[in-house]
């Protein structure tokens, strides 16, 4: 007896221990400083809250030695333990969900996951602000959530908003696509999503704003290559013209800074027109800060500065590079080089002190924002977020719902949705049809679980689905396997077959040289179509699009589905609309561009506009020549829609901003008020917004969704070259259910989305006759025409006639 009380008591002790373990793995904290148990905090003016951001943060830097002061600025800043300010890694990354890239993001037993989302560029394809910034609000709560468990940081280096000018860039999958406007809106839905602290934070000033996690824009600028053909982001030198730079490349990162009220911009490795961007302060000091009023830090892309002198000899050595950075405006480095050099250039003269401490207060401010300085972030407004705060049902229900909504039906002959009555056994082929990691795309963490295309439709069919993946992986260097996959669809009524790239062919680092389907997937496709009794979908699961002009121009193939890289929960999302469990409504976020385009087009220009003399055909949907595979704005669904406009302009009369001085017009036709060109910045903008009002019917046989797409044609400027042929200006997703009718508003801003650019990067507004297109060229489309005139003498600001 007393033998089995020992044991008892061993196996008490013994579960008492690990109980013990799980305990206090689970309430580990982040370090934080002014903890209320360091008998000092009380002296410091840093730890005082009463005072403003700005007050504490220059307390704290004036408490600091230059040896500290250094330290303090790179990614992994060393933290002052005199003062009790703990180490710090400001490199961490949320592009579409928390993420373990960045060095301050770790996953555990204590939070082994978090909410994957899809990639960005399927994100953007359901062209919804509000479904963005509930994904930002989403991440910033499970950021919280592992920040208080000592598992994150709060300083956030996503989103990545640069343009997608180019096809064939690898990181096509982090972008929101080719439109400057759905750019811009995304950022800053996503930014404020991460961010505010509650709406009624919104209407403070930038730097009285708390944040609840810092939000970075980044690359900028002009940063759409990694590594073409030899030609690497490290040493590329981006040519761009005034008229690309204010109508393609700056917008997105100008909203974000001023309408997302963003707490950190990111320069990029490149240099723009000779100069390194993270050593330009005309782009630095001049634009982000100056011009847009950044409220927050700006960063260099990890080890950019070391490419100065390194790779690019732009310097001759650290100390001129660091000295460059700093002078331009650049607060924080990734990497080591502020932290190694800075002290010696200071010593050089190279650069002064006192520009080290402007930096380090840009850098703490938004660190007093986030509650760093606080205390114990237990006692923080989400000190009550924790473990059970990542990966809930309802988190991962929004990433499976972004997925259904960015899904782009690009063809359909009444194939879809797929019925089990008629398909009674389906094959699924192709590489991408189990895919798990793929699904998740690049800057992904570890997700809370994969459901693959493969797995959603076993639900379905059981032993009625055949699986061949055609493919050992999306290389596909041999055709081995594809007589299995071809013998699998010949016996089945339908065939699935899944294709498409993966990290293996587009990444950081990686560009494609080629628009086509990879090895012999195009084989695999074709031979698969030929055997197949039935009806054939094709599903492409790949961020850049790919040229797949042999499936569009073959009736063989019933349907054709873009997916993107869907996320976590991608094949479940993907399963739903192949059998029409959800109306598919999402819209290509780029261009579909044949082959040819890239066998003509060096990757390396950067120029926008169309040049017949060069034989060049231009880039993206504003400015190409040549028939697309698919429009940008492209999508299908499984229901109709009429639309009709209700409300429009007919006559915008513009005014200058003093009535006493009249337009220094520029006179294009002086027979007529027309093609007068008039800056923008003479115009008294204020009043020059107005709605657009579109009614949408739901004529289909289902319940869905419909993206209302607002395009600009502007009125001929003679004497100003390169405008658009047509212009995204506004977009709205409303849903409509079967039968029903909705009234969309869509709001414009005469000044911002009707002015066009000249070659100098100057904004104008043009007289004459403007053309409004409502849709897309897969739908029905209305024109709305209407004129913008010079007002009458004396009106002290701009009317509108409807």
């Amino acid at each position: 007896m007393g033998q089995l009380r020992e044991a008892m008591k061993k196996r008490i002790l013994f579960a008492l221990f690990f109980l013990l373990i799980f305990v206090t793995k689970r309430c580990v904290t982040q370090p934080h400083a002014c903890d209320a148990s360091d008998p000092n905090a009380v002296n410091y003016a840093f730890c005082n809250t009463s005072l403003s951001y700005e007050e504490r943060a220059r307390d704290l830097v004036s408490r600091l030695t230059l040896e500290e002061k250094v330290q303090q600025l790179g990614d992994e800043a060393k933290g002052i333990p005199r003062l009790g300010v703990p180490f710090y890694y400001w490199w961490n990354e949320a592009l579409h969900g928390v993420s373990n890239t960045g060095k301050g993001v770790r996953f555990n037993e204590t939070v082994p996951g978090a909410t994957s989302f899809p990639a960005v560029i399927l994100s953007a394809a359901s062209f919804n602000t509000d479904l963005w910034y509930k994904m930002g609000q989403v991440v910033s709560t499970e950021a919280r959530a592992m920040y208080n468990v000592g598992l994150s940081g709060l300083t956030f280096w996503s989103p990545t908003i640069n343009v997608l000018r180019d096809p064939r860039w690898g990181r096509a999958q982090e972008t929101p696509g080719e439109d400057p406007l759905v750019v811009s809106k995304y950022a800053v839905s996503y930014v404020r999503g991460l961010q505010e602290v509650g709406n009624q934070e919104v209407n403070k000033s930038g730097p009285n704003r708390p944040l609840k996690v810092s939000s970075c824009c980044k690359h900028y600028t002009a940063y759409d290559i990694d590594n073409w053909k030899g030609i690497t982001r490290f040493t590329f030198d981006a040519k761009v013209t005034a008229q690309d730079l204010e109508d393609t490349y700056q917008p997105p990162f100008k909203s974000c800074v001023q309408e997302g009220h963003v707490s950190s911009v990111m320069c990029s490795y490149n240099k723009v027109n000779g100069i390194p961007t993270c050593a330009d302060p005309n782009l630095l000091k001049g634009i982000i800060r100056d011009q847009w009023g950044l409220d927050g830090y700006i960063v260099s892309d990890c080890d950019s500065i070391s490419t100065y002198y390194k790779q690019m000899n732009y310097t001759d050595t650290a100390e001129d590079a660091v000295a460059l950075a700093l002078k331009a405006g650049l607060n924080l480095n990734c990497g080591t080089s502020l932290p190694d050099y800075t002290q010696k250039a200071i010593d050089l003269k190279k650069v002064e002190e006192a520009t080290v401490d402007e930096s380090l207060i840009y850098n703490y401010i938004v660190l007093m924002r986030l509650g760093f300085f606080d205390g114990d972030p237990k006692q923080h407004p989400f000190g009550k977020l924790g473990p059970s705060d990542v990966c809930t049902d309802d988190h991962q229900n929004l990433g499976r719902e972004v997925a259904r909504q960015g899904i782009v039906l690009l063809e359909n002959d009444g194939v879809l949705p797929l019925s089990q009555n008629i398909t009674r056994k389906l094959a699924l082929i192709g590489p991408n049809a189990n895919a798990t990691t793929t699904m998740i795309s690049i800057y992904a963490g570890i997700p809370c679980r994969y459901t693959t295309l493969l797995q959603a439709l076993e639900q379905k069919y059981g032993e009625s689905l055949t699986y061949e993946p055609g493919c050992s992986d999306v290389e596909c260097r041999n055709a081995s396997q594809i007589e299995a996959a071809a013998k699998a669809a010949a016996s089945a009524d339908t065939a699935v077959i899944v294709v498409g790239l993966s990290q293996s062919i587009e990444r950081e680092g990686l560009d494609r040289e080629d628009l086509k389907l990879p090895g012999f997937q195009e084989k695999l496709v074709m031979d698969v179509s030929e055997a197949a009794p039935g009806p054939v979908v094709l599903v492409i699961m790949a961020a850049g699009p790919v040229d797949v002009s042999f499936a569009k121009n073959n009736s063989k193939f019933g349907a054709i589905l873009w997916a993107g890289y869907p996320g976590q929960d991608g094949g479940d999302a993907i399963a739903q609309v192949l059998y029409g469990d959800y109306n598919p409504g999402g819209r290509s976020p780029f261009t579909w561009y044949p082959q040819e385009y890239a066998e003509k087009v060096p990757m390396d220009d950067m120029h926008m506009r169309a040049n017949a003399c060069a034989s060049f055909p231009g880039r993206t949907y504003r400015f190409y020549t040549d028939k697309p595979v698919y429009d940008f704005g492209h999508g299908l669904s499984y229901s109709n829609y009429s639309k009709v406009i209700i409300v429009a302009p007919g006559n915008i009369f513009i005014q200058p901003k003093t009535s006493h001085r009249p337009f220094n017009i520029r006179h294009l036709d002086l027979a007529s008020e027309s093609n007068q060109v008039i800056d923008v910045s003479e115009v008294n903008c204020k009043n020059l917004q107005f709605e657009l009002i579109v009614g949408v019917k739901n004529v289909g046989k289902m319940d869905g969704s419909h993206v209302v797409l607002v395009f600009w044609k502007p009125a001929v400027a003679q004497g100003v070259t390169g405008t658009p042929n047509i212009q995204l200006v506004g977009f709205e997703k409303v849903e409509v259910k079967q039968g029903e009718a909705e009234s969309v508003p869509v709001k414009l801003d005469v000044c911002k989305h009707l002015s066009i650019v000249d070659a100098e990067g100057k904004r104008k507004l043009v007289a004459g006759q403007h053309t409004l297109v409502i849709g897309s060229s897969s739908e029905q489309q209305l024109e709305h025409r209407f004129d913008i005139q010079l007002g009458n003498a004396g009106w002290g600001e701009g009317v509108m006639s409807f």
